[in-house]
Parts: C-alpha cells; sequence; structure tokens
C-alpha cells in the first residue's frame, strides 16, 4: 500500500514538473517574440533601423515623381482639366482619359501640369494615385486643393464597365493625392458635375450604366472642405427640381450654381430608353444651411444657343464660356444624323443672357514707345491727384496694371515660343475639355464624327476672352480627319455625277425659299442687335469698340482714382491704384457685350482698322 501511494506521487511529481516545463517554454517563446516586437533581440535589427526602413516605405509610397515632357500628352477623351488653385500660379493641371485604337481601350491616372509663363509640361507619379478613369469630375478651391470624385473604367474590349465612387484630394502645391474615406457619401457615377461656392463644393447630377439600362440622377451633394465630409441636400417633397442629366453645366455664381442643359434618356417603349437633349436654365441658391437650399428656374430671355450636348460653361468673370458640342438627329432607328459646332458663346449670370462671341481681325500692336509715353503720363496724372488729396505713398512704385503694366511687359518678355494664330475657330467637336485661366480660355482634345468614324482629336488651343483677336494653336494635328475627308468627297462626287441633272432641276425652285429665309434671318439678327443692354453704372467711363482693358485703363484711370479715393478712405498710394484697376476692370467685362455688338456692327459696315485716340491738345478742323 505505501509503495503504491510513493508512485502515485512520483507520477504526480513528474506531471507536474512537465506541466512547469510546458509553462516555461510557452513564456520564453511568448518574451522572445515580444522581444523581438521591441528590438531587443540578438537577431532581429536595431530599432532606429526599423523606423528608418518604415519612413523608407512610407516615402517610396507617397513620394512624387516630377519629369518634365518634351512633349504635351498624348490624345485622350475626357479627362479632366482645371487651373491651379494656388494663389498668383498659372498653371493648368490635367488628369486621367481614355483613348481607344483599333477597338482597345486604354485608361490613364497620369497626372499632367502645364506652366503657362514658361510653356512647359510637367509630369507626376506617386504610388498612391487614383486608379485610372475617365469621366470623373474635378474641382479646385481657392483654400489650395482640387477635389476629384467618379468616373468610369472598363475592360480593353469594354465588355465589362465599372463607375468609381471614390473621393480624392490633391495638393495643388506638393500634388500628393489623399484619398478620403468617407462613410456616407454620393452613389458611384460618371458625367456628374463640380461647382465651388465658399467652403463648399457642390455636385449635381451624373448617369450609371447598369448594362440593362442607364439610370441618371438628380441628387445635389455638398463636400465641406473643413472637415472632409459629404452631406446630401434634401428637398421638401413639393419642390420643383430639374430632371436628372448628366453631361451638363454647373457654374458657380455668388447666390450658388447656375445649371444649364444637359443629356438624359425617358422611356420610350416597354424595356426601351430614348435620348433627350435638355437646355433648360435653374440656379441652385445656396445657404449656409443645406436644408434651406433651394432650386428656381430661370426664364429664357433673348437670344439661346439651340440645344446641344458635348459643352459645358467654364467660368470667367462672372459669365460662362461654352464651346462646341453636337446635336443628333433621330431620322430613323436605322440612321442618325448629327451636326456638330464650333461657336464659341457666353451666358452673363447677372442678366440671365446668352451673348455670341466672334472672332475679330488681328491688329498690329502700337509702336511700345508710344504706348510707354501713355502710361508714363497716366502715372504722373495719378500721382498729382494722390498729391493733392495726400494720399502718396513715401516710396515711388512703378504704374500698375493687375499690379502693374510693367509686369504685364515682363510676363510678355517671358514667352519665348511663338505659336501660330489662325482667325478662325477650332475644327467643330464635342467633349471638348476647357478651362479659364486669366482672360485665356484653352481649349483640349475633343471628339468629332463622320458616318460611324469615330474622330479622337489631338489639339489644344488659347483664345484671350478680352481681344478675341484670333486662336492661339499650341498643337493641332487633324491628319486622320482630313484623310477620312478627301475619301468622302471622292465617294460623294461619283454619287453627285450621278444626281445633278437631277437637282438642278429642283435648285431653281428652292432659290426663292432661301431668299426669303435670309432675309427673315437678316431681320432677326438685326432685332437682336438693336436690342439694348441697360447700364446699371452710368455714372462710370465706358469702355470704347476695340479698346482692350489697359488701353482702357490709361485713358480713364484718373476717373477710377477719384471714385476709388471717395470709395476707399482709409487706404493710401498704391492701394489706391489697385482699387481704380479694379473697379476699371469690372467695368470693363460688365459692358464686355454691348461693346461687342458696336464693334459687329461697325465691322459690318465696311471694317474699322484701328481705334485711335485723338490728342486734345491739338485742334484740327475735318472737312
Amino acid at each position: 500500500m505505501a509503495k503504491k501511494d510513493k508512485k502515485s506521487k512520483d507520477a504526480k511529481k513528474a506531471r507536474a514538473a512537465e506541466k512547469q516545463k510546458k509553462q516555461t517554454s510557452k513564456a520564453e517563446s511568448k518574451n522572445k517574440k515580444l522581444a523581438k516586437k521591441l528590438g531587443e533581440d540578438d537577431d532581429d535589427q536595431d530599432i532606429d533601423a526599423i523606423l528608418e526602413q518604415y519612413n523608407r516605405e512610407q516615402e517610396e509610397l507617397v513620394e512624387v515623381k516630377v519629369e518634365i515632357c518634351d512633349k504635351p500628352p498624348s490624345k485622350r477623351l475626357n479627362p479632366s482639366m482645371i487651373a491651379s488653385p494656388t494663389s498668383g500660379k498659372r498653371e493648368l493641371i490635367l488628369f486621367g482619359g481614355e483613348s481607344t485604337e483599333n477597338g482597345v481601350s486604354h485608361f490613364y491616372n497620369e497626372l499632367y501640369t502645364y506652366t503657362i509663363d514658361n510653356d512647359t509640361w510637367r509630369k507626376y507619379t506617386s504610388k498612391n494615385s487614383p486608379l485610372p478613369r475617365s469621366s470623373h469630375a474635378m474641382c479646385s478651391h481657392p483654400s489650395g486643393i482640387a477635389l476629384m470624385f467618379g468616373g468610369e473604367f472598363s475592360s480593353p474590349k469594354q465588355s465589362t464597365f465599372y463607375h468609381y465612387g471614390d473621393t480624392w484630394i490633391l495638393d495643388a502645391d506638393s500634388k500628393e493625392w489623399s484619398k478620403i474615406d468617407v462613410k456616407k457619401g454620393p452613389s458611384a457615377r460618371s458625367g456628374h458635375r463640380l461647382a465651388v461656392w465658399k467652403n463648399y463644393i457642390i455636385m449635381h447630377g451624373g448617369f450609371r450604366d447598369l448594362g440593362t439600362m442607364t439610370t441618371y440622377l438628380n441628387d445635389v451633394w455638398l463636400f465641406d472642405i473643413t472637415d472632409y465630409k459629404w452631406t446630401q441636400v434634401e428637398f421638401p417633397p413639393t419642390h420643383t427640381i430639374p430632371d436628372a442629366r448628366s453631361g451638363h453645366s454647373l457654374l458657380p455664381c455668388a447666390d450658388g450654381a447656375i445649371i444649364y442643359g444637359g443629356y438624359t434618356k425617358v422611356k420610350a417603349r416597354k424595356g426601351l430608353q430614348k435620348g433627350k437633349v435638355l437646355n433648360d436654365c435653374w440656379i441652385l441658391k445656396m445657404k449656409s444651411e443645406p436644408n434651406a437650399i433651394r432650386f428656381e428656374r430661370k426664364r429664357k430671355q433673348g437670344f439661346v444657343p439651340s440645344p446641344r450636348v458635348g459643352c459645358s460653361l467654364v467660368y470667367h468673370k462672372n459669365r460662362g464660356i461654352m464651346f462646341g458640342g453636337v446635336y443628333d438627329f433621330e431620322e430613323s432607328e436605322e440612321q442618325l444624323e448629327s451636326e456638330f459646332y464650333n461657336s464659341l458663346y457666353c451666358y452673363q449670370v447677372e442678366s440671365n443672357r446668352w451673348y455670341n462671341l466672334s472672332l475679330k481681325p488681328q491688329r498690329k500692336r502700337k509702336e511700345q514707345v508710344k504706348e510707354k509715353t501713355r502710361d508714363e503720363d497716366l502715372e504722373d496724372i495719378l500721382n498729382s491727384i494722390l498729391a493733392k488729396a495726400n494720399l502718396n505713398d513715401e516710396e515711388e512704385e512703378e504704374f500698375k496694371k493687375e499690379g502693374s503694366v510693367q509686369e504685364e511687359q515682363d510676363d510678355d518678355e517671358k514667352e519665348t515660343v511663338e505659336y501660330p494664330v489662325m482667325n478662325q475657330l477650332p475644327h467643330a467637336r464635342f467633349n471638348a475639355t476647357t478651362c479659364v485661366v486669366d482672360d485665356t480660355l484653352y481649349i483640349y482634345g475633343g471628339i468629332f464624327e463622320r458616318g460611324e468614324q469615330e474622330f479622337n482629336l489631338d489639339s489644344m488651343y488659347a483664345i484671350d476672352l478680352g481681344k478675341l483677336d484670333g486662336v492661339k494653336v499650341l498643337w493641332e494635328d487633324l491628319s486622320e480627319l482630313e484623310k477620312s475627308e478627301v475619301n468622302s468627297e471622292d465617294e460623294e462626287d461619283d454619287e453627285d455625277d450621278e444626281d445633278d441633272e437631277d437637282e438642278e432641276e429642283g435648285e431653281d425652285a428652292k432659290l426663292e425659299d432661301e431668299d426669303e429665309d435670309i432675309e427673315e434671318e437678316e431681320e432677326e439678327e438685326a432685332e437682336e442687335v438693336e436690342e439694348e443692354f441697360p447700364d446699371p453704372r452710368p455714372w462710370l467711363p465706358h469702355p470704347k469698340p476695340f479698346e482692350t482693358l489697359r488701353a482702357f485703363y490709361v485713358r480713364s484711370g484718373a476717373q477710377f482714382l477719384e471714385w476709388a479715393i471717395s470709395n476707399n478712405k482709409f487706404n493710401r498710394g498704391k492701394d489706391l491704384k489697385k482699387a481704380a484697376f479694379d473697379l476699371c476692370e469690372d467695368r470693363f467685362w460688365e459692358r464686355r457685350e454691348a461693346v461687342s455688338v458696336s464693334e459687329d456692327n461697325m465691322e459690318e459696315l465696311g471694317g474699322v482698322a484701328e481705334i485711335i485716340e485723338r490728342d486734345a491738345s491739338k485742334v484740327t478742323k475735318r472737312r
């Protein structure tokens, strides 16, 4: 019995020792793992080396590589192009797009910039860039960032299709991308539009292709740049809102944003949809509280562009600039005829009116010596006005236009590349990417169709919206389009030879009707020209036909300075000169449409070569 108890105790001790051994081994293993994490293991790296490696990996992730390009970006469709929001930086930012060659699609996620002053393209790459896409929306904010949302992507053969619903922020200075993870945000989409109002970025509309059918959207979202959050605007059930649409215009204004045009699809027959081109106009009246935001429909006034899609308004001096577009005439289910446009229009927000912008003939620049003398004369006049009012600065400063006329001359000297200038608007197209920097409209790419052929136009242009004296061609390659045009003309010639005799018989009968139509059109145009342009501030100087902003200020700067002195009691010297020029610039653009009509009338009367300022000190008689 004693032996049995002893064996039992020995077995119990052995089991306890084995258990203790296992626990010790487990503890050592756990401590070893913990020590390895803390960098205390002999075989592990030093903790400083670990941190350095981690930093290298992070830098590689967000490092932005810059490459100066010898050539501009390759041709592409539906990229985004915005002006840099960085103060004083004249730069275009281009992202994404797609191209199709031989039935194979390729999408891009490259970020390009174009520095206007030194005519330089740069390409920025980083590992945390957004995925390739097109038909997305991008908008710059004065705080120095740009917001990008949505877009689309497809497989090379376009058998599968994908919409993005992600939100990205681009730092305009460093060109670093940051993805914003939001719990509640807009649904994935393409063809939507963005606009800025105070600390909000407004998003409206778009579409989603669901394979069997396409859904168009009419929701409104606000992105607050202070907390990087999306908020959906909820409207009362009885409140009238615009139809769902995509590819429309969303133009920022003081009260909110203007919505114009676009494209949607409506039910035609069971299971089928029919395209509809919209040309209605709405204003989204913003409030600090999202639940107080409301839509208001704008009534049509005067001339309105014909319905079209593939064109969007871009903001310039409290107006919108629109170029190009296309309208499809559905003659039958088998045949679709389209009309493409290359017209240039502006929409004045305050008056809710449209105006046609036409190019003016180029004029020779006046001699630099004379221009400089007039600038110096005006400088003396301004200084004498300030001296009489005891408002001169202690230090003499150069005469300023947007800061200074001399600065403008220096900017002119920076231009090292002379680009060809043509006296006609670019070839008709739709879905061209447009952007305005200062007073210059940039037009990039676009699509033109001939029959079943689609042409991705490889080109970029610049138009001075103040002078409208021609189109600067940064580059243009229309060789594919021209080759196709020659082939189609040859085919048409063969057909025309057979039909000439039949057409000649009916031609005479049509001439009288055409003459009547032309007379009616001329009468309508005359009525439009005679339409008055009410002047909200008739006491201010008025710009003259063919007068540039600079010439207008040289002529009337003294009057604007006197007005600035009476309305800026606490400013002095250079601040008063700047206030005077700002007022002059506002006045110039305020009366631009009225002056344009006068210019057109003068040119129709036989052309105007130059507007000459007469020297009042020399009196001459005209006989």
